[in-house]
């Protein structure tokens, strides 16, 4: 599905500080608080309502930062490096609270469990594995090791057989993973042509035409340039989006579950309607590749990100 896209929407904030390239974004639970990280080893939080940065997290030094995921209760920040490690912040006082050294290099996906209790990591470069580990006590719950190059994870909420992970790589596949079984992946998702970069997830709640009974849903992007939207539980694809005329490197959900935003090397940010089928607005003015994009908690805000520049845009319905 897809058509040619007719509407163009200005930015409503530009967040400047970082030295060098942004690689990660992500949004507090409240609403209050954006994180962004990258080349400059720092995580800066910003707030939303005076554009000010408020914290500077000296997460590395030395290496990069690449992936961000707050708890879901906004208390923990987890920040993963181009060195393999994982750090977890206190997001009030700044504190560190534990350092996970399991991966070898290159942490690109970071993942919270709905309870906050585990956290799912995915390794690039030198690593190629998920790992779930106890957030707070950095414990070693399990690996998987049957992808090639992992770029993002997603903890899924449970489903009919217990907790899932999913993870998209290099190879080209979508796996979705029982948490704590000794199966195989239950799920295979593998229609991508190339390497698929970018995960979105929402849980049943809100009614679609797609499918009224089960709103779960898994989105998934890639090199191919198509947004391929799935039933996680069953691997059923429920839409496939076409409107990038390039690499997809990045997605996110709306909070209510309607629409999908996605971003890449075409540079501009898509936002499509789940229900429809149909792109609803477009976002201009990224000099660069957009490298992560994420939707506030209200619906009411996309932010995304190209090289030093943090773009906030407001969403409006067309």
């Amino acid at each position: 599905m897809g058509s040619k896209v007719g509407v163009s929407v200005s930015t409503e904030h530009t967040y400047q500080g970082h030295s060098d390239t942004i690689f990660a974004l992500d949004w507090s639970p409240d609403g209050r608080f954006l994180a962004s990280g990258g080349r400059d080893g720092t995580v800066r939080l910003w707030d939303v309502r005076s554009g000010t940065c408020v914290r500077i997290l000296h997460a590395d030094h030395t290496h990069c930062v690449l992936s961000l995921a707050w708890s879901p209760d906004g208390t923990y920040l987890a920040v993963g490096t181009t060195n393999g490690a994982v750090h977890v912040w206190a997001s009030t006082s700044g504190k560190l609270v534990t350092t996970y050294r399991g991966h070898v290099r290159f942490v690109r996906g970071l993942s919270w469990s709905s309870d906050g209790v585990y956290l799912a990591s995915g390794g690039d470069y030198g690593d190629s594995t998920v790992q779930v580990w106890e957030a707070l006590s950095a414990r070693h719950c399990a690996t998987y090791s049957d992808q090639y190059r992992v770029f993002a994870v997603r903890w899924l909420k449970d489903g009919t057989r217990g907790a899932r992970v999913a993870s998209c790589s290099f190879d080209g596949q979508v796996l979705v993973r029982h948490f704590g079984s000794d199966e195989q992946p239950y799920t295979t998702m593998h229609e991508h042509i190339g390497p698929v970069y970018a995960l979105a997830y929402h849980p049943a709640g809100q009614p679609t035409t797609h499918d009224p009974g089960s709103t779960e849903y898994l989105a998934s992007a890639g090199q191919d340039a198509t947004v391929r939207v799935w039933e996680p539980e069953s691997g059923r694809a429920l839409c496939t989006y076409c409107g990038h005329s390039q690499a997809i490197k990045t997605l996110a959900c709306s909070p209510d579950g309607l629409h999908v935003a996605s971003a890449g090397d075409d540079q501009v940010v898509h936002v499509w309607s789940l229900v429809t089928g149909q792109p609803v607005a477009l976002y201009r003015g990224h000099r660069a590749w957009v490298r992560s994009v994420a939707w506030s908690p209200t619906g009411a805000s996309i932010a995304s990100v190209d090289d030093s520049l943090v773009h906030v845009w407001q969403f409006e319905r067309i």
